[in-house]
Order: C-alpha cells, then sequence, then structure tokens
C-alpha cells in the first residue's frame, strides 16, 4: 500500500507517518517550501519516507506530486489550523484550509477517483454547539474563520463523494494533544511554560479563558481512528473523541502540580487571549467510531497532560545543560 500524507511535518502528520509504516506502507508526504526547515517531528523516520515539495495552494504541485506517486491512499491533514490566527489571518485560512481541501480533491479527480481520500475535520466546525455532547447528526454552528472553513472542506468532500462516487471520509476530530504540539496551542503552551517556570527559565503564564471546556485526547491515538475509516469498504463520516471535557484551569492544576506547583501562583488571565467569538465547550460523541471501526482512546487525560509536561521538561533540561 502507497499512502501520501498533506502535512506531513505536523503533529498529526508525524504520528500517522509512524503508524503507516509500521503497517507496511510506503510513505510519502508533501512539505512546503520555508526559509527554515520545519522536519523535527519526522526527523527519526525521514530516510524512511519520500518527500514532495509542493501546496495545497498550488494545483498543478498537486498535480504532478499525485501523478508521479499514485497512491492508494490520500491523507490531507494540511491546513492553517491555529484558531486565533484565523481571526488575523481570514484570507489565508480560506484559501489553505478550506480551497486547499477543494485543491486536493480535483487533483485526486484527475489523476484517479479510484483514490482514497481522508479529510481532516474538526470539532471546532461545531462551535457554539446546539446539543451536547456533539455527534455526526449534531449542526454544525462554527464560531471562527478556521471553523468555517473545515466546515467547507467537510461539504466539498461529501460532495465529491456523492457527485463522483469517490471514497472520501471525514473525521471529525476532537481536540487532540501530544509532546508534538505546536507550542501556540494551548496545551503545549502551558506545558512549556510549566517545564520553564519549574526550572528558574520563566515567571508567569498569561492565558485566555480558564474555564473554556474541551474534549481532550492523545494525537497517536486519533491518527489509528483516521486509518480505520479508510479500511472500509464505503466511506463515511465519523467523530473522534474521548467523551470527557476538561477545562482549561483544569489541564494547568494537573501540569503545574505534577512539578510540585500550585497553578494559581503562576496563571494569569490575559484578556488579549480571549477569542473574539468565545467557543465555551466542546465534547464528543465517538459511539459511532467505537461500533464501527472498534476505536477506543487509549491514553487517559491525566496521562496526556503529565506525558506532555515530561517531555517539555526532559527539552528544556538539556536546553540549560547545553
Amino acid at each position: 500500500m502507497k499512502a501520501l500524507i498533506t502535512g506531513i511535518t505536523g503533529q498529526d502528520g508525524s504520528y500517522l507517518a509512524e503508524l503507516l509504516l509500521s503497517k507496511g506502507y510506503d510513505v510519502h508526504g508533501i512539505y512546503r517550501r520555508s526559509s527554515v526547515e520545519t522536519f523535527e517531528r519526522i526527523e527519526h523516520i525521514r530516510d524512511r519516507l519520500h518527500l514532495v515539495c509542493a501546496d495545497l495552494t498550488d494545483e498543478a504541485s498537486l498535480l504532478r506530486a499525485l501523478s508521479s506517486i499514485r497512491p492508494d491512499e490520500v491523507y490531507n491533514l494540511a491546513a492553517q489550523s491555529f484558531v486565533p490566527a484565523s481571526f488575523e489571518q481570514p484570507f489565508l485560512t480560506g484559501d489553505v484550509t478550506a480551497l486547499g481541501a477543494l485543491q486536493v480533491l480535483e487533483a485526486v479527480r484527475h489523476v484517479d477517483k479510484g483514490i482514497k481520500v481522508y479529510q481532516a475535520s474538526s470539532s471546532e466546525m461545531f462551535g457554539k454547539a446546539v446539543e451536547v455532547p456533539q455527534k455526526e447528526t449534531t449542526p454544525f454552528y462554527p464560531r471562527s474563520p478556521y471553523g468555517v472553513a473545515k466546515v467547507y472542506a467537510y461539504w466539498i468532500a461529501k460532495n465529491y463523494r456523492e457527485s463522483y462516487g469517490m471514497f472520501c471520509a471525514n473525521g471529525i476530530l476532537f481536540n487532540h494533544e501530544s509532546p508534538r504540539r505546536g507550542k501556540q496551542f494551548v496545551t503545549r503552551k502551558i506545558t512549556d511554560s510549566v517545564a520553564k517556570i519549574k526550572l528558574g527559565l520563566q515567571e508567569v503564564l498569561h492565558l485566555g479563558n480558564l474555564d473554556a471546556r474541551r474534549d481532550w485526547g492523545f494525537a497517536g491515538d486519533y491518527v489509528e481512528a483516521m486509518w480505520l475509516m479508510m479500511q472500509r469498504d464505503a466511506p463515511d463520516d465519523f467523530v473522534v473523541a474521548t467523551g470527557e471535557a476538561h477545562s482549561v484551569r483544569e489541564f494547568c492544576e494537573i501540569a503545574f502540580s505534577h512539578v510540585g506547583l500550585d497553578y494559581r501562583k503562576y496563571v494569569v488571565t490575559d484578556r488579549r487571549f480571549f477569542r473574539p467569538a468565545e467557543v465555551d465547550a466542546l465534547i464528543g460523541d465517538a459511539g459511532k467510531a467505537r461500533k464501527m471501526l472498534g476505536w477506543k482512546p487509549k491514553v487517559p487525560f491525566n496521562a496526556l497532560v503529565t506525558m506532555m509536561v515530561d517531555a517539555d521538561m526532559e527539552r528544556h533540561k538539556g536546553e540549560r545543560i547545553s
């Protein structure tokens, strides 16, 4: 089997690449040209990957990649995925996250409609959720340009599935974290700061809404659900979540206490980090995935938080020594 991953240098892309390699896949990945190399997350497996430079906003480069690789499966994970940045750069977010998904689908349609496509959808599509928990039939109410862009990508994937008979599966993934999470995301911002504060490299941590609640799981578990969706005979849409909601405050409490600190002494609420349109609570119902895919999360919330703290502690200890 041959797979092509867009966004292979990201958190999900790196875990998915590891999983597919473990299953004997020939793994190809698309990366964007930039002035600074961003292969840190895949450096340990880079010699086993086939990397090609292309861009979701450049149709010709996608067509060339697909035509030369001829994959069995395409996993479209690439996106401008940082919600706060989507308010600052809404056009870029729409271009990459929404129309980029269309570019992938169009390239597949022209090269080989038999190629299976996984589209990375997001719990941010639910936004101001109209029911709790959220499942596949819950109406979308996005509250950010990112969420809106993901809704477009979700529906265009379904449209190509129904219009052209293509295998297009949507994975509606709720928040999933790991030590490879980007430092701009709140979970990694917390664990990185905890390590710095414990080691005397930082004094306080500025955060936005501490009462925002999210359904947080481990990214390594969630990429397995992506793969399982692609092994089915027919495409479908699945919510992937733990079914548990925890607040940013809880995340802080566990992270700080893991290194013997009281978060209340170090965390400062800062209005600059509140969203223009806040999403207060997201919690997913992955019952369909459990029943039809046989998938369930393995890493519990507390273990996820402490895993991330330990990784950042180890990294900063090394930096301080060097």
